[in-house]
C-alpha cells in the first residue's frame, strides 16, 4: 500500500508540470508578429546582396528589389496586428496523458513487476546475520582459493586459519596453520594458534601434538599468557594438577589486578585447591564413594523457542553445560551441539569434564545451561542465546528442561 501511495504521488507531480501547459491557450502578441517580419526582411536583404556580388543580379534589378522589400516591410509593419489567439485544437492528448499513460504502466507492472519485493515485510524478513554470514563466506573462499595459488605467503595462511577458526571449521583451521608454521617455523604464537586448532578437531584433547606444541611455545616464550592458559590445560587433562596450579598462578599473576579475566583464574585456584585431596589418609577413606558419586548423571532436554528459530542459522554452535553456583564460570561438564541437533537431550557427567578437579561429582547441586554461539567460543559474547536453570540436585534423576529463549 506505501509502496502504491508513493507512485500516484510521483504520477500526480508529473502531472502538474506537463497538463498545464498543454490545456492553456497560447497567445501570439502583435509585437512578436513584426519581430517575425524583420527577420524575414532581413534574410531577404541578405539574399539580395549577395547575388550583387556574384554577378547573379544586375545593380538596377538590385535596386529594383530592395525598394520592393523595403515597401513591403513598411505595409507589414504598417498593419494592426490584434492578439492572435491560438485556440488548442488537441487538447485530446491531455485525456490521453492523464488517463492512458497510468493504466498502460499499471497493467505492466502487475503483469510483469514485483511489488511484494519492495515491501516492508519483505525487508524485515532479510535475516542481517544470514548476510553477514554469506559475505563471509564469500571473503573466505576467495583468500582460500588465492593461498592456492599463492601456497608461500605466510601471513595469508594465519589469516586464512583464523577466519576459518572463526567459522569453527576446525580442520581446515588446522591445516592453514599447518602451513603457517611450516613457513614460519617455530614461533611461539602460530604454535599455539595450531595446537589450539588440533584440539578442536580432537574434542578439546591437547594430548599429543597439541601438548608438544604448547610446551615449546612455553619455552620460547614463558611468559606468553596463551601459552601460559593452554599449557595449564594440558597439564590439567594429563591430571598433573600441580603444574597446571604453578601454569594459571603465574598467569593471574601477568594480568591487571582487578580484571575480570584475573578474577576468573584467580576463582578457579580457589576452587582447584578446595577440592584437592589434602592428606592421602582421607584419599584412602572415601573411595568407595567417589566410585559410586562419579556414576552420577544429570539428563538435561534443550529446545529453542519457536519465536528464535528466524534469528539462528543451523550451524551455530549449542553449548550444554553445567557450573557451579559459586566460583568460577569454568564449565563442570560441557557437550557441543549444533542448532539442526535441537531439541535433544543430553546427559551430563564426568567423563565431559575439563578438568579433573573441577568435575560434576564434586558438587550437591549445580547450573544448567544451554547457549547458541554465533562465534563458536566458548566464552560468553554479545548476541548470544541462552536458557538456563539455576539450580538442579545432583541426585535429581528426572530430564531437566531447558527452553533457550534469550
Amino acid at each position: 500500500m506505501l509502496f502504491l501511495l508513493i507512485v500516484s504521488t510521483l504520477i500526480l507531480l508529473a502531472f502538474l508540470f506537463i497538463l498545464p501547459s498543454l490545456w492553456r491557450k497560447q497567445i501570439i502578441k502583435p509585437a512578436d508578429l513584426d519581430q517575425r517580419n524583420i527577420q524575414i526582411a532581413k534574410h531577404r536583404l541578405a539574399e539580395l546582396k549577395e547575388n550583387r556580388l556574384t554577378g547573379g543580379i544586375s545593380q538596377v534589378q538590385y535596386d529594383e528589389q530592395f525598394a520592393d522589400l523595403e515597401q513591403a516591410l513598411s505595409d507589414d509593419l504598417d498593419i494592426a496586428s490584434p492578439a492572435i489567439t491560438i485556440k488548442t485544437q488537441g487538447k485530446w492528448i491531455v485525456y490521453v496523458i492523464a488517463l492512458g499513460i497510468p493504466l498502460l504502466a499499471g497493467s505492466l507492472y502487475f503483469m510483469l513487476g514485483n511489488y511484494q519485493a519492495v515491501s516492508h515485510s519483505a525487508e524485515m524478513s532479510v535475516d542481517p546475520e544470514t548476510i553477514k554470514l554469506a559475505e563471509i563466506n564469500k571473503i573466505v573462499t576467495g583468500l582460500a582459493e588465492k593461498m592456492k595459488a599463492n601456497p608461500d605467503d605466510a601471513q595469508g595462511w594465519l589469516m586464512l586459519g583464523r577466519s576459518y577458526k572463526a567459522m569453527e571449521l576446525y580442520p581446515q583451521a588446522a591445516d592453514a596453520f599447518a602451513n603457517a608454521y611450516r613457513l614460519l617455523g617455530e614461533q611461539a604464537e602460530v604454535m599455539l594458534l595450531y595446537a589450539d586448532a588440533l584440539a578442536n578437531v580432537n574434542d578439546k584433547n591437547m594430548a599429543g601434538k597439541p601438548t608438544e606444541l604448547i610446551n615449546k611455545a612455553l619455552s620460547l616464550e614463558p611468559d606468553n599468557l596463551n601459552a601460559l592458559w593452554l599449557g595449564g590445560m594440558a597439564k590439567a587433562q594429563q591430571g598433573d594438577a600441580p603444574t597446571a596450579i604453578k601454569l594459571w598462578k603465574k598467569l593471574a599473576a601477568s594480568l591487571p589486578p582487578g580484571s575480570e579475566p584475573r578474577q576468573e583464574i584467580e576463582s578457579l585456584l580457589t576452587r582447584i585447591a578446595d577440592n584437592t585431596p589434602k592428606t592421602p589418609t582421607q584419599s584412602q577413606s572415601e573411595p568407595a564413594q567417589q566410585d559410586k558419586v562419579s556414576d552420577l548423571a544429570v539428563s538435561v532436554q534443550v529446545s529453542l523457542a519457536p519465536e528464535l528459530l528466524k534469528s539462528t542459522s543451523p550451524e551455530e554452535t549449542v553449548f550444554i553445560y553445567a557450573q557451579a553456583l559459586s566460583g568460577p564460570k569454568m564449565p563442570l561438564a560441557i557437550v557441543r551441539k549444533q542448532v539442526s541437533d535441537l531439541p535433544l537431550t543430553v546427559s551430563l557427567n564426568d567423563s565431559m569434564a575439563m578438568m579433573p578437579n573441577m568435575k560434576l561429582s564434586n558438587f550437591a547441586n549445580v547450573k544448567l545451561l544451554a547457549r547458541i554461539s554465533k562465534s563458536g567460543n566458548a566464552m560468553t559474547q554479545p548476541g548470544d542465546l541462552i536458557g538456563s536453570i539455576d539450580q538442579v540436585a545432583l541426585t535429581d534423576k528426572k530430564a531437566h528442561k531447558i527452553i533457550i529463549n534469550g
